[in-house]
């Protein structure tokens, strides 16, 4: 998820779909798929067309419970310890992680009938050979999981008043010419690790170390180097963003952005249509990349179900429309998809390494399909396992104090707001409220 959060939908939200699950009306948990997902992160057509087409491949009805999370840790605490018998879920890497070493997802049979496999022919071999990196304890995740959209962590900045090269840098992030100007996605795991490998550039180059290896690294070390780099940089951050850094952007009330790719895209699309110019870089240095996968917990009531549903959302032309509806990438790399998202205002890039031989000069958007240059300069976060504590204690630490002048400045700035709105308010006057377009 990298995945899209929603802080406004509460994460017990259910979607009931196709009315009438009672027991009366063929509504025995043997029909019933139980989805657990994060919110705008599915084409409702996509989600509604399912039971028909379950129908034709299997014969069987079936009827959909879909409910919300908007965080992967609540998504897990109702599975590991509440038991939830959700029949398909959609973690991200490192949750994938922790389920497979904690022995809580079923195996994903491929065995569909008459019905063809989309899986194991249309996955990018990149996603493939990503899934094969998660450190399952001897279980291969791609037994386990399927991979559905994917992205990087980099520098969304206003082309304006930022260049290119000054954002190719994390340093970019404790450049006092932007003081005040730079807002930073506040998720621990994806400001940690671009910034240590920012930290660890001599290593890397030495050879001393590999970056896959390093983004297994939370040793104290290098928690304390983090949070070093973080605290001499936060006397420029604004402040630390769970979805509103993008809006910050497209109002340009902000230059600089640590985001994730599809925020980016989203952002670039919609500031384009008020004449605001942005862009987003991989800085040289690298970053990691995120995958969110579909996954079959180990309390589901229907795993044919459960397993029919991921294959179904592998069929390209379903792929598209996720990808369409949502603005996020899908994991899905068949010429199909390829010829759907080559676009000529583009420049020729390489990304064979998704797509396969032949796309080695391909006009296609490099904010959503990096360049194979830039992707060899990536890799893949892990679970932090027991280490987990450590690290958001340094993200608390680093957060705590951040009273820097803009802050005190902005709540300054909403002190004087609310005393106009009172006076406003007493006069009769009635404020409109924007409502912001999520995907």
């Amino acid at each position: 998820m990298k995945r899209l959060f929603n802080i406004v939908l509460a994460s017990a939200t259910v979607l009931m779909l196709f009315a009438g699950c009672s027991k009366k009306e063929g509504g025995d948990r043997e029909n019933i798929l139980k989805i657990y997902n994060w919110a705008d992160y599915i084409d409702e057509d996509v989600l509604a067309e399912f039971p028909a087409w379950y129908k034709e491949q299997t014969g069987e009805d079936v009827k959909i419970i879909y409910q919300l999370f908007d965080i992967n840790e609540i998504m897990l605490a109702k599975i590991e310890r509440g038991h939830e018998d959700f029949d398909v879920v959609c973690p991200s890497d490192y949750i994938i992680e922790r389920m497979l070493r904690n022995d809580l997802l079923l195996p994903i049979d491929r065995d569909f009938g008459s019905t063809p496999n989309y899986i194991d022919g249309n996955l990018s071999p990149y996603i493939v050979d990503c899934f094969n990196k998660i450190d399952g304890n001897g279980k291969n995740a791609n037994d386990y999981s399927v991979g559905y959209m994917w992205g990087t962590t980099g520098i969304m900045y206003n082309t304006k008043h930022v260049t290119r090269e000054e954002a190719s840098t994390w340093d970019v992030l404790r450049n006092p010419k932007f003081a005040g100007k730079i807002f930073i996605k506040d998720a621990f795991r994806d400001v940690y690790g671009p910034v240590l490998i920012y930290l660890k550039q001599k290593e890397l180059a030495e050879g001393k170390i590999t970056l896959d290896e390093l983004m297994y690294d939370s040793s104290d070390e290098s928690i304390a180097l983090v949070e070093n780099y973080l605290k001499d940089a936060k006397q420029y951050i604004a402040g630390w963003e769970a979805d509103f850094g993008k809006e910050m952007m497209t109002k340009e009330k902000a230059d600089i952005n640590l985001t994730w790719s599809g925020d980016a895209v989203w952002a670039i699309e919609e500031a384009a249509g008020v004449g605001v110019s942005l862009d987003y870089v991989v800085p040289k240095e690298g970053s990691n990349v995120w995958f969110d996968g579909w996954v079959i917990p180990k309390y589901a009531k229907n795993p044919k179900a459960a397993k029919y549903f991921i294959n179904y959302l592998c069929r390209p032309d379903i792929a598209v429309r996720n990808m369409d509806a949502i603005g996020y990438v899908s994991a899905i790399g068949t010429p199909e998809v390829l010829a759907e998202r080559t676009d000529e205002q583009y420049e020729p890039i390489n990304v064979s390494y998704f797509f396969g031989e032949g796309a080695d000069s391909v006009r296609i958007n490099p904010v959503q399909y990096p360049s194979a240059e830039v992707i060899a300069r990536c890799a893949m976060m892990h679970d932090s396992g027991d280490r987990t504590e450590q690290l958001l204690e340094m993200w608390s630490r680093v957060k705590g104090d951040n009273m820097n002048t803009w802050v005190i400045l902005v709540c300054a700035a909403a002190l004087v707001g609310l005393i106009a709105l009172a006076f406003t308010r007493k006069r009769g006057n009635k404020r409109k409220k924007s409502k912001r377009n999520r995907r």
